[in-house]
């Protein structure tokens, strides 16, 4: 087995209603002297009244909707000329993602304050890049994790449902991932055993409370589901990789997101809706069809994507975009190579035998 590199958490975290107002107090104490507020429209609106009074001057900075190399530049570029020594984001991933990346860019501390549920950015210390048009670029990990996350779960009460379906789609694919990844390895040390165990608790969690979760939402009710979910993917999937280092990241499922995202389609579908669809293609090319048999009840209870057609892709272009997207996830260094020797040929096949079998599926 390859070393691994652990960075489990980050320094701080703290995920209760009211967390925020303790805020004043932790940024006295870090000694910062000015914070820049990093910041989308919406996110902005959902999470301002949750906010207290800053302590110190504060610049405010809205972001672009992409993490590209190019909005890290200009994010950094203004770190260092209004001399910011802490950066608070508040926002989905684009926004803890560029964040990260500027903090790293700048040595300057982050404080991550997450208004979604879609993914574990909020956890992980690493970014996910992509160019203009919103084409996969590169994953870039960075060797200090972040300073402080602070989860306000009422502030995710109110995001829209699809983030947090996504976010379930998202986080169940750390089982699977990280499984194939695990479980052919002949000795597993104790990080590598405690990425296995939160990638299984992610997949138990979100099969018992998804449905429940997605529901309290949908009545703006704060139960115990809805909150053990959003650590679920805040917090328990972030642990996988963290813990897992390679063997806890990515593997088939999210190379076939980052070859959907070539595909025009497909532009306005979520991240973690991708790579919920790219679980059952990993699947099919394990041949394990009858973990898919189980999976589609959860993805149709849920309405995650079980078809090319559910990823808006149109009869007339299936061969396209599914050679588009075979090409491009299994390019050279992308992870679905880590399940074994894969060819853009065995995705084609594999996403077309998908088809038929949901179809068939659907019929029963």
């Amino acid at each position: 087995m390859e070393t691994i590199q652990v960075q489990g958490a980050p320094n701080f975290y703290q995920c209760h209603q009211g967390v925020l107002q303790s805020l004043p107090e932790k940024i006295k104490k870090h000694g910062t002297t000015k914070a820049l507020i990093l910041h989308g429209e919406q996110s902005w609106n959902a999470a301002k009244s949750f906010l207290p009074l800053w302590p110190i001057p504060v610049t405010h900075l809205s972001h672009h909707k992409k993490c590209t190399h190019e909005e890290t530049k200009r994010i950094s570029e203004v770190i260092f000329e209004e001399n910011i020594n802490l950066i608070i984001a508040v926002g989905g991933g684009t926004c803890c993602d560029l964040a990260k990346a500027a903090g790293y860019t700048t040595n300057t501390d982050v404080i991550l304050i997450p208004t979604l549920a879609s993914n574990c950015a909020a956890w992980t210390p690493l970014s996910v890049f992509y160019d203009q048009a919103g084409n996969f670029v590169e994953y870039k990990v960075f060797p200090k994790s972040t300073y402080m996350v602070l989860v306000e779960p009422t502030i995710i009460l109110n995001s829209p449902k699809d983030y947090l379906r996504a976010g379930i789609g998202d986080t169940l694919a750390k089982w699977y991932e990280a499984d194939v990844l695990i479980r052919p390895l002949p000795e597993k040390s104790i990080p590598i055993q405690i990425a296995h165990y939160a990638a299984k608790l992610c997949k138990d969690q979100l099969i018992t409370d998804g449905a429940a979760a997605l529901l309290a939402l949908e009545n703006n009710q704060l139960t115990d589901a809805f909150v053990r979910v959003v650590e679920t993917i805040i917090l328990a999937g972030g642990m996988v990789g963290s813990y897992g280092d390679q063997y806890g990241r990515i593997a088939a499922a999210h190379s076939i997101h980052n070859g959907l995202t070539k595909v025009t389609e497909t532009a306005s579908t979520l991240h973690g809706d991708k790579v919920a669809y790219g679980i059952l293609v990993q699947l099919v090319l394990e041949k394990r069809f009858d973990e898919i048999t189980k999976l589609l009840p959860f993805y149709k209870s849920l309405s995650l994507p079980i078809s090319l057609d559910e990823l808006n892709i149109q009869k007339e272009r299936l061969e396209e975009a599914t050679q588009i997207t075979a090409t491009a996830s299994t390019q050279a260094g992308e992870s679905i190579h880590l399940i074994g020797e894969i060819h853009s040929s065995d995705v084609v096949e594999a996403m077309i035998e998908l088809d038929q079998f949901v179809t068939q599926y659907s019929t029963i």
